[in-house]
């Protein structure tokens, strides 16, 4: 359980280094905070093993499992780095951190390749998974 949590830490501790600029430094070469989601655009993540989902609009997260297909929804706060997004919040009592970044993902069970990956820490378990919004969708095709 620890090296769950310390992974947690980890993961928040860089998103909020790569979030940080000096303060007056308007150099070109200053890190912009991460624009490739539109605050209003739809975010869908998704992981195997075990199989969960999840849906993230504006400040509305709905998470999904075979134990719970109706889903369960939390309110989540949103943070940009300089790679990827954050968000944070509580779903059913247990701490909620999420990052997601650009990068190829697979899901592992299909042909098809998300823009995305996904990194969820909910309470002490760590979710690794793949995600895509409306402008940057799945691509690829299913495997037989």
């Amino acid at each position: 359980m620890i090296g769950v949590r310390r992974t947690g830490l980890v993961v928040l501790g860089a998103l909020s280094l790569v979030a940080c600029t000096a303060s007056g430094d308007n150099r070109a070469d200053t890190p912009q905070n991460f624009t490739g989601i539109a605050d209003d655009e739809t975010i869908t993540l998704s992981g195997t093993e075990p199989f969960w989902s999840m849906a993230i609009e504006g400040t509305k997260l709905t998470y999904s499992s075979p134990e719970n297909l109706e889903g369960e929804v939390a309110e989540v706060r949103r943070f940009a780095g300089n790679n990827g997004l954050g968000f944070s919040g509580e779903l059913a009592g247990e701490n909620l951190q999420i990052a997601v970044t650009p990068g190829e993902c697979s899901d592992g069970m299909s042909d098809f390749e998300y823009p995305f990956t996904a990194t969820v820490n909910l309470g002490d378990a760590t979710l690794l998974g793949c995600g895509y919004t409306d402008s940057n969708p799945i691509t690829g095709e299913e495997s037989e």
